[in-house]
């Protein structure tokens, strides 16, 4: 019999309410008032190198994981379509505090990519050659093959929202260009070409990220790296699933 089952026999209608409170209070409420999504158990060796499931930090996090579709520059699928958002422990403080902010303004952190396994940053490289747009593959992990930069957009309820901008319930909010979109506009700091609406939901993007220590790399308004982003490591790969 499993310890679950066992301890429904022996609590009283009490201790369960006790428990049951214990338990919800370790959960980060979604926007709505629900209990986060249990915590999700990553691969061993992932978890020994401290990388953690992005859901078990951001309980709310939406998960738009491009790589994982043939909705991105490739046009193939590069990651497992169950591929999970992995990221290094130390980036959860900051986005926890970036979330934390943009949700008391009605916003959601989407995540379009987070740990990317070096295979992949090599077919992405040999693609689009260019290291002002994607980081050359070499003896060391780049900061998002080690897990320390995610890339991220917004995003808010609109029940007018139009269809290629829906994710979930929800609608990513116009930041001026889509993920990857490999054009001057693209930049952080951009403004021609840039709707002032746009700039200021990227300006908005980067505070909340920026009160988290996460800083924007300003070749690429969605791309934030943590502590140590620029550190040299060895190269690592572990599952996304």
């Amino acid at each position: 019999m499993r310890l679950r089952s066992v301890l429904r026999l022996v609590m009283t209608p009490a201790a369960a309410t006790v428990a049951l409170m214990l338990s919800m209070a370790g959960a980060e409420a979604a926007p709505n008032g629900s209990p986060s999504t249990p915590r999700q158990t990553v691969d061993q060796q992932a978890r020994s190198l401290g990388l953690v499931d992005v859901k078990t930090v951001v309980a709310d996090a939406v998960l738009d994981l491009r790589y994982a579709t043939t909705d991105n520059f490739v046009g193939e699928q590069l990651y497992p379509r169950n591929a999970r958002c992995l990221v290094h422990e130390s980036m959860a403080p900051g986005l926890r505090t970036a979330a934390r902010r943009l949700r008391a303004r009605g916003e959601t952190l989407v995540f379009w990519d987070c740990y990317r396994p070096h295979s992949v940053q090599q077919r992405m490289f040999r693609k689009v050659p260019d290291p002002a747009w994607v980081a050359a593959p070499g003896p060391y992990s780049t900061s998002h093959e080690s897990g320390r930069s995610v890339d991220v957009t917004l995003a808010v309820r609109n029940p007018s929202c139009p269809a290629p901008r829906k994710v979930g319930d929800l609608c990513r909010i116009d930041m001026g260009t889509d993920f990857d979109s490999f054009t001057p506009r693209a930049t952080a700091f951009a403004t021609q070409g840039v709707s002032v609406s746009a700039q200021a939901a990227r300006a908005g993007l980067r505070r909340a990220m920026a009160a988290g220590g996460l800083s924007v790399y300003s070749g690429e308004w969605w791309h934030f790296d943590g502590p140590g982003a620029d550190v040299r490591r060895p190269i690592i790969d572990v599952p996304l699933t």
